[in-house]
């Protein structure tokens, strides 16, 4: 890593300019409005209800990105990035984007959360008809590839029936289904994602190896009769004391001998490293009233709080990866 100067410090202080400008363009919808075909700035402006002076700036910028292309007077969205940001795509991560440019005025109150130590309000929900349907599918767009070396990282075992905590619509549950053919699973999540997993995996054929269980985790208890958990990003948005709770709730649904498995940020134990682990523990900071990043350590003491033991990391974190086991005596 090359010496901090002042370029480096200025050039961070600046690094906001790009992303709001991807993200007042996804609010804006112009990757979707551009993906069928090139359109000048006053037709795009007539749709959006946008200025054609402020416009005309924002396009100009996302082409400097290499976000959009522009030819004379009209502007098109490159097909890679419109297969990425076209809210009609199958592999469109536009409901993420949304969901970051929603996190913005968070992070804007960075400095007070700061001075107070916890964020108020509650997290910002998916109020409008198909939002959190098209964020659990850019989930499953972005976690997909994830989930198979996830599985092939940890391998199954003998293990015969998964539990998979907030398991959204299945994709990890999918990919131990898919790498153990002996195996059925079970999905716990919120009603609504519940439907949304039945859906996926109606469609992947894979129903009659899945159990769908609707609950609230912070409230309800776990189906039981399982030997293999799986919490994947979950932890981090909750306390300590939340984790021990949850950790004994899945504790009582493995049988003696079953293992839990954690994908999450792993921080060293100076909770610097990886970068991305240490950025993430502030967007808990402003995002959640009690959630963060944890150490190795951190989370060695809170499963066996909840009466884990033979805890240890299978795989150090780079990008929400890290990988830790526990098992039930």
């Amino acid at each position: 890593m090359g010496a901090i100067t002042a370029d480096t410090v200025l050039g961070m202080s600046r690094g906001f300019m790009e992303c709001r400008i991807l993200l007042t363009g996804a609010e804006l919808n112009v990757f979707g409005m551009l993906a069928s075909g090139p359109m000048t700035v006053s037709a795009l402006a007539e749709r959006t209800g946008a200025s054609v002076r402020g416009l005309t700036i924002l396009l100009d910028a996302l082409t400097a990105l290499r976000l959009l292309d522009k030819t004379g007077e009209a502007y098109q969205c490159p097909q890679g990035v419109a297969a990425l940001l076209s809210p009609n795509s199958p592999d469109s991560v536009l409901p993420m984007v949304l969901h970051t440019a929603g996190l913005w005025g968070r992070w804007s109150a960075l400095t007070e959360v700061v001075r107070k130590g916890t964020a108020e309000g509650k997290p910002a929900a998916f109020e409008e008809e198909g939002q959190l349907e098209a964020f659990i599918g850019a989930m499953h767009v972005i976690g997909r590839r994830a989930a198979k070396a996830f599985a092939d990282a940890c391998g199954a075992g003998n293990a015969k029936a998964l539990l998979d905590v907030g398991g959204a619509s299945g994709t990890y549950a999918q990919a131990f289904l898919e790498s153990s053919p002996g195996m059925r699973a079970t999905i716990f999540d919120q009603p609504d994602v519940i439907e949304m997993a039945r859906k996926r995996l109606g469609a992947e054929g894979l129903l009659d190896r899945v159990t769908l269980a609707p609950g609230d985790f912070y409230k309800d208890e776990l189906p039981g009769g399982h030997d293999l958990a799986l919490l994947s990003a979950i932890i981090h948005q909750n306390s300590p004391e939340q984790n021990v709770a949850l950790y004994q709730k899945v504790f009582r649904s493995l049988e003696p001998g079953g293992r839990l498995l954690i994908r999450d940020h792993v921080l060293s134990a100076d909770r610097t490293q990886p970068p991305g682990a240490a950025i993430f523990a502030v967007n808990m900071l402003v995002a959640t009233p009690r959630g963060n990043c944890y150490t190795l350590a951190e989370m060695e003491e809170t499963l066996a709080a909840a009466g884990f033991t033979r805890v240890r990391l299978l795989q150090p974190d780079e990008r929400m990866n890290g990988l830790v086991e526990a098992f039930r005596p």
